[in-house]
Order: structure tokens, then C-alpha cells, then sequence
């Protein structure tokens, strides 16, 4: 029975997951057919408050987002959940952070730039696109199912072990370490009309990527020695490095 529970709590948060990922890309692209996105639908008022409770917001998912993923945390919060559903709850967690985000974020609707040619225009909203494909393939070229969860609760329905981690350097990370990331900045910078409010998103999510980058590269010295101390001095961090070494 639980591992029929475990499976359904799986499924249940990878679709929550996913169905807010979608949204994120709405939100972040002001798409007119959700009710809320980064420029219009939350409450408009005081910039002051705005930037306030959107930095909130951004530290909110920022920190949920590292601390649960560090080992120590891991280790401890497993006494509490499942091992099997662990990740799913993670994922689940980072989900309703993101939903909050979408239902409480205040626009600041100030112009900073916008593009005035069609040519400029398409091209942004062309790197938009590119941006959100990035962390899409990124995700598959390591373990999708993974990653969010469902290979745990679907090992342990079928009574198997999770292997041991892997180094691997597929496509995009044989030049880059963080593509998923590299793909979100993308995303979230590329926009034919800038706002006071969508450059605050930007940026506040760029700070996090930075601060989670540094993290996660500990835990992965820590997981894989030599072996990604030589990865990191041959490929960039966020931006492809060509050449040797």
C-alpha cells in the first residue's frame, strides 16, 4: 500500500511541477491568457512595498530551493520523509514557493527599455524561447524523471535501487557546467519590453543561480573529487568555454 501511495504522491507532484513550469514561462512573458504575470494582475501600489515583497518572494523560493537540496539537510529531513518521496516532496515544495511567487508578486510596471524594431523584437522573443528549451533538454540530457522525482517513487514501487550517481558530460555540459541555469538567465533577461518589475525577477533570480552555483559545485567536488575540479577548469560555468583547458 505505500508504495502505491508513494507512486501517486509522485505523479501528483510532478504534474503540480509541471504545470508550473508552464506557468513560469507565462508569467515571465507576460503571455495576456493567465491572470497574473510579472507586469500585470497582482496589485499595484507603493514601488517600495513592490520591491520589498518581491524580494521576499525571490528569497522564499531561493532558499527553499538550496537548503532542502544540501546533504545535511537531506540526511535530516529523511528521518522525517520517506527517502522514496524525498525528491518529490522537494520538488512539490519548490512548486507551491513558485505558485506563491506567481499570486503574490506586485508589478512594477516603469519602462527601462523596450525594442522598437520588429527585427529586435522578434530576436528577443526568439532568445526567450531558446532560453526556456535550454532548461527543457538540459534536464533530459541528465535524468528527467530523476531529477523531479518519479524514477525514485517508480524504483521503489518496483523494488529497486536507485544506482549510485554518474559523472556524465552530455551535449550542452561538455562546454558548460550549468546549463539548466545558464538557460533560465536567458529566459528571464530576454524580453522586448523591460520593466522596473521584470528586471527586478531577472536579477533577484540571477543573484540566487549565483548563490546556488557555488553550492552546488561544493557538493559535487565533494561527490566527485578530481574528476569535476578538472570538468570545472575545461568548461564555463554559465557561459560555453571553447578551446583547452
Amino acid at each position: 500500500m505505500a508504495r502505491a501511495i508513494y507512486l501517486l504522491f509522485g505523479f501528483l507532484s510532478y504534474l503540480i511541477f509541471f504545470a508550473t513550469f508552464l506557468y513560469l514561462i507565462a508569467f515571465v512573458g507576460d503571455f495576456p491568457e493567465v491572470p497574473r504575470a510579472v507586469d500585470f494582475g497582482g496589485l499595484l501600489g507603493s514601488a517600495t512595498v513592490a520591491i520589498l515583497v518581491n524580494l521576499a518572494l525571490i528569497a522564499l523560493f531561493g532558499i527553499q530551493h538550496s537548503v532542502m537540496a544540501r546533504a545535511p539537510f537531506k540526511a535530516a529531513w529523511t528521518r522525517i520523509v520517506p527517502e522514496p518521496v524525498e525528491r518529490s516532496t522537494y520538488v512539490l515544495l519548490a512548486s507551491l514557493c513558485l505558485i506563491a511567487l506567481f499570486f503574490f508578486w506586485r508589478p512594477i510596471p516603469e519602462i527601462l527599455w523596450a525594442a522598437h524594431t520588429p527585427a529586435l523584437v522578434y530576436a528577443l522573443w526568439g532568445l526567450f524561447g531558446l532560453g526556456w528549451l535550454i532548461v527543457l533538454i538540459s534536464t533530459f540530457l541528465l535524468n528527467h524523471f530523476e531529477l523531479f522525482g518519479l524514477r525514485q517513487v517508480w524504483s521503489h514501487a518496483e523494488g529497486h535501487e536507485i544506482p549510485a550517481p554518474v559523472f556524465r558530460t552530455p551535449l550542452f555540459y561538455k562546454r558548460v557546467r550549468h546549463p539548466i541555469y545558464s538557460g533560465f538567465v536567458l529566459a528571464f533577461w530576454a524580453t522586448p519590453v523591460m520593466t522596473a518589475g521584470h528586471a527586478l525577477l531577472a536579477a533577484g533570480m540571477t543573484v540566487y543561480i549565483l548563490i546556488a552555483i557555488r553550492h552546488e559545485e561544493r557538493d559535487l567536488v565533494g561527490m566527485f573529487g578530481t574528476t569535476y575540479q578538472d570538468y570545472r577548469r575545461r568548461a564555463g560555468m554559465l557561459i560555453p568555454k571553447f578551446g583547452g583547458g
